[in-house]
């Protein structure tokens, strides 16, 4: 009986193995972001549920909220979606120079967003504690640039990694899974985004 492996026979099944893994990690940060959509779509709910059933739905001496800048944010990162997809192509086609310039400004993106909200709310003339709204309000925005702010941090981890010698040579999982985040992100905010500011 003959008991050789040729080379090519041994590398094939770890080649598979290697697939098998970044699969499966790609099915479980999938079932995460499903997790946090259940969240944000309850959230959601209530925030409809509130707004049609309240009496004093505004905090006293407010009117509705100023659509310019946040719409002018939303655009900066809505497009960043797209900044993201253009740096995923670079590494795919192993230009380490476009991915970390793509990213780069993809991270400068979220960061305006991130600057953005922070000016609006410092000048906003109600607080967390003022009625439902107030609550609801801050909680919606303020989780929402939580992950904002885990994204851009998820995008410097992957651009460090991207000085490492070969180390996106056998995979690009941290990549994806960070791409898939933060398109998921961009989405929920155009839903936050058209019940808070344009449904006023």
């Amino acid at each position: 009986m003959n008991s050789s492996v040729s080379p090519e026979e041994l590398h094939h099944p770890s080649h598979e193995h290697g697939h098998d893994e970044e699969g499966n990690k790609m099915f479980g940060f999938i079932v995460f972001l499903l997790s946090e959509s259940v969240i944000f779509l309850s959230y959601f709910a209530g925030y409809i549920i509130y707004k049609t059933t309240s009496t004093d739905w505004l905090p006293a001496g407010v009117f509705g909220l100023e659509i310019k800048e946040p719409a002018i944010n939303t655009v900066v990162l809505v497009s960043s979606s797209f900044t993201i997809y253009l740096a995923e192509k670079h590494l795919a086609k192993k230009n380490l120079l476009g991915f970390r310039a793509f990213l780069l400004l993809t991270m400068a993106m979220g960061s305006y967003f991130l600057y953005g909200q922070a000016v609006e709310w410092s000048n906003l003339e109600f607080g967390f504690t003022s009625g439902t709204f107030g609550g609801l309000f801050y909680l919606l925005t303020g989780f929402h640039g939580l992950h904002v702010f885990t994204g851009i941090l998820l995008q410097f981890l992957i651009l460090i990694r991207s000085f490492l010698p070969g180390n996106y040579d056998n995979g690009h999982f941290g990549v994806d899974a960070t791409s898939l985040f933060w398109h998921f992100v961009d989405v929920i905010w155009i839903v936050l985004f058209i019940l808070i500011y344009v449904w006023q």
